[in-house]
């Protein structure tokens, strides 16, 4: 609840993004023009802005973390950046889509890698710094490796890493 909590205070100011309703969906994006458009790394009420390609780099900071020795165990996996979540999920920081390690049997070959997904915006809109940034996204990617090794929500809780 904590993200959607945040999400909602931010989309309320009014400041940094702009609603709109496009097929049938709200979609929300950067307000870019006009008295209240942000500035590059600076806060602006509850939301903060960060480019894209920095999002990318504290990604891979991220993904470097990881002991070597772990993610030489990972397995026909990519890890992407993508501007938003999906449209029945817009509040989601990221996703695992595959069949996790210790499902993978014989039969398993012949399929396109799994995909981990860490969306940027969402990211954005629940995060109040940079260093916010950084830390949200370091649980994000490790939450998503943990889904291709087979662990799941309840234990990642546990863990700390929700």
């Amino acid at each position: 609840m904590r993200a959607r909590s945040r999400v909602c205070e931010a989309l309320e100011t009014g400041s940094a993004y702009v609603v709109q309703r496009q097929r049938g969906a709200l979609t929300c994006e950067p307000r870019t023009t006009g008295p209240h458009a942000p500035g590059v790394g600076q806060h602006n009420g509850g939301v903060i802005e960060l480019s894209r390609k920095r999002f990318e780099e504290l990604v891979n900071d991220a993904l470097d973390l990881v002991p070597d020795e772990l993610m030489s165990l990972a397995s026909n996996v990519v890890v992407v950046v993508e501007d938003n979540a999906p449209a029945d999920d817009p509040h989601l920081l990221g996703l695992y889509e595959g069949v996790p390690l210790t499902e993978r049997d014989t039969s398993y070959g012949g399929v396109l890698p799994d995909r981990i997904s860490i969306y940027w915006r969402p990211t954005l809109a629940v995060c109040d710094s940079d260093d916010d940034v950084r830390d949200e996204v370091a649980i994000t990617v490790v939450h998503e490796i943990a889904h291709h090794f087979g662990i799941d929500d309840e234990r990642l809780h546990e863990l700390g890493y929700a």
